[in-house]
């Protein structure tokens, strides 16, 4: 399914979009961080919780935990705060 990246994290995906799988969110991250290593840790804190500066969206929704199940036509859009002076 298509996952739409913040630009913080174009460092990981050379770019906006890219695809990924999984039945549920907790998946779909696990997938994005087998093909860039080290993307999930960005999003998700040690207790498998979507960190606070994140929000995830499928199908427009806000997703606020990592159980959401997912179906191959979703599209999962992240989007990371941005902080400073």
């Amino acid at each position: 399914m298509k996952v739409s990246i913040p630009s913080p994290l174009h460092s990981y995906t050379q770019g906006g979009d890219v695809c990924a799988a999984g039945a549920t969110l907790a998946e779909l991250l696990l997938d994005l961080d087998r093909q860039f290593p080290g993307i999930r840790f960005r999003m998700v804190d040690e207790q498998d919780r979507i960190r606070p500066h994140i929000r995830i969206f499928v199908n427009r929704e806000r997703a606020t935990a990592l159980a959401v199940t997912l179906a191959v036509t979703d599209e999962v859009q992240i989007l990371q705060a941005l902080s400073g002076g």
